[in-house]
């Protein structure tokens, strides 16, 4: 009788760990792109991601680099004051996009420039996405909004 049991246990351990595996792997065919890393703009330039993968790149709109084109495209440049990488769109921005303004962008980094297929602004103005205040505190360049002087 005991060895039953014990072989029973084992049965079932050898079924959860086929049952976990078939769901990792549903998972990952199921939605390869949305395991997405996040990189600054100076990981960028230092090491440029294939042409073919899929990525989150965050920083600041540059000041003056906002151009906007033909129809819905446009395009900027992405900063986090260390490097500066070019960012070419084609759709709507959001309402809060603007110059000097924290932004993530999802895309790919091909010949150079960042081809971005989504677009995240800040949603108020003391908000940005915790990746790039990370990447600009690593650098020592942020400044929490909540320690800088008033201006009355």
């Amino acid at each position: 009788m005991k060895g039953l049991k014990k072989q029973r246990r084992i049965q079932i351990i050898i079924l959860a760990f086929v049952a976990m595996g078939a769901s990792f792997a549903a998972f990952y065919l199921a939605a390869p792109n949305a395991l997405q890393y996040f990189r600054s703009p100076t990981e960028v330039a230092e090491k440029a991601p294939a042409p073919n993968e899929t990525f989150r790149i965050g920083g600041l709109v540059e000041e003056g680099s906002l151009v906007r084109g033909q129809g819905a495209e446009i395009t900027f440049k992405v900063t986090d004051t260390n490097a500066t990488i070019p960012v070419s769109y084609t759709g709507v921005l959001p309402d809060l996009f603007g110059e000097n303004e924290g932004v993530v962008a999802t895309g790919k980094y091909i010949d150079g420039t960042f081809v971005a297929t989504e677009i995240l602004a800040k949603h108020d103005e003391t908000y940005m996405p915790k990746e790039v205040i990370d990447a600009l505190k690593d650098q020592g360049m942020y400044v929490d909004p909540n320690d800088a002087p008033a201006t009355n």
